[in-house]
């Protein structure tokens, strides 16, 4: 009876890991209803195999029940490909036998009674979910995105550890006391390297971070210059005109002097022009979003992509109006790069902003590719090194409490951000 209660409890614990640990590729729904099902399915396979062998034979072909389709599932439903995906799975495994190997010493020291194995393990399972969802998921994704290399060698670590607790030490945590102290202590131990990699992990995080915050920094100072540069030459236009402005009054004067109004009034037509034309266009009031809205709409134009910009934002906003300036920088740069796929003539950016009562933004673009998306709506980058534009984005909306929206409808790509 024990026996069969700790490979159950063991089979519901690795999928609800499995379910944490893992970056699907489809939707929450979706994806909780395949692992519910493999769930079930397991948890059958698990009982007709405890009746069918001994003890021993039981516990160590359970490991192999587990761990092959927990690998399979992961590999099916998870974003991540090659060493990430090893990372995953071996992660699931540490928590899941360190929550395992810890019960059984309790249960063992307080004399193979039940109900102390049953708390020891709900206990030990919930606080150590809180703690991934709280504290280590969060760190865990982000670092599977920015991590490129070096996968290998921490699996390499985690590798050994999984072959050493699981098939190299006899017996079982909670009935051989030999292996009831060794593999606690084993586990422990690599919990405190997981907890050096979640700490160089960390480090990386706060590094990417302050590239970030340093990057923010020069996009506004970038916007803001082109800004000033933009305002002076429309400066010095306009004193140039305002020069020449003497020499037109007496051209002026002296073709009404001679009766021909026409010609005055076209003269002075075309000078009207050149002012407009040189009068510089302020989308909106904020200035380091009104500097980069210009910068990005100069370089639409100048691509030959029409824009379409309706504003109404005040002096002030909600929220930190540089972290906004990089999110419209993002989107807007992504915006122009899926315009230059299409000819001349179909090019064109809509962008809607407001600012009360609260922040809503639109950005949609025509769009000629395929967008695949992932099960948090986010669109999947196609090229490793892409996509880092709506993780910025996303990063944003996670830390403002902002809902962000992506989706491509009847060929037009649309950005929607209520804050």
């Amino acid at each position: 009876m024990v026996e069969l209660f700790i490979m159950e409890y063991l089979t519901v614990l690795y999928m609800i890991m499995a379910f944490l640990f893992m970056d699907s590729r489809y939707s929450r729904r979706r994806t909780l209803f395949i692992v519910s099902s493999v769930t079930i399915l397991l948890m059958a396979a698990v009982a007709l195999l405890h009746r069918a062998v001994d003890r021993d034979a039981a516990f160590w072909i359970f490991a192999i029940t587990i761990h092959i389709p927990l690998i399979l599932l992961l590999f099916t439903l998870s974003r991540f490909r090659g060493w990430r995906l090893v990372f995953q799975q071996l992660s699931v495994v540490l928590f899941c036998t360190l929550i395992h190997h810890i019960s059984g010493l309790i249960y063992y020291l307080s004399g193979s009674r039940f109900w102390v194995l049953a708390l020891s393990c709900t206990v030990l399972s919930t606080w150590v979910i809180w703690f991934l969802v709280r504290f280590l998921r969060p760190l865990f994704f982000q670092i599977l995105l920015e991590l490129h290399r070096g996968w290998w060698l921490i699996c390499l670590v985690m590798a050994a550890y999984y072959i050493i607790a699981v098939y190299l030490v006899p017996g079982y945590a909670g009935f051989d006391p030999r292996s009831t102290f060794i593999k606690p202590a084993i586990a422990l131990l690599m919990l405190g390297v997981y907890s050096i990699l979640m700490f160089l992990f960390t480090s990386i995080k706060n590094e990417m971070e302050a590239r970030h915050s340093a990057q923010m920094s020069a996009l506004q100072l970038s916007a803001l210059q082109s800004r000033m540069e933009a305002v002076k030459a429309a400066e010095h236009a306009i004193r140039t005109e305002r020069h020449d402005l003497r020499h037109r009054l007496q051209a002026v004067a002296e073709l009404v002097s001679r009766g021909d109004k026409d010609a005055a009034l076209d003269f002075l037509d075309a000078a009207q022009k050149r002012l407009d034309d040189q009068k510089e266009i302020r989308w909106c009031r904020p200035p380091v979003l009104d500097a980069v809205f210009s910068s990005y709409f100069d370089q639409a134009q100048n691509q030959g992509i029409s824009v379409e910009a309706k504003f109404s934002l005040s002096d002030t906003l909600s929220v930190n109006e540089g972290e906004l300036a990089v999110v419209l920088a993002n989107a807007l740069e992504n915006a122009i790069h899926a315009n230059l796929n299409l000819p001349q003539g179909q090019r064109q950016i809509r962008c809607k902003m407001v600012g009360t009562p609260g922040i809503i933004l639109e950005i949609s673009n025509p769009c000629a590719a395929t967008v695949a998306f992932d099960g948090n709506g986010l669109p999947v980058a196609q090229r490793e090194g892409h996509g880092l534009g709506v993780q910025s984005i996303s990063a944003f909306c996670r830390k403002n409490g902002a809902v962000c929206q992506f989706d491509l409808t009847d060929g037009w790509f649309r950005l929607r951000l209520v804050l």
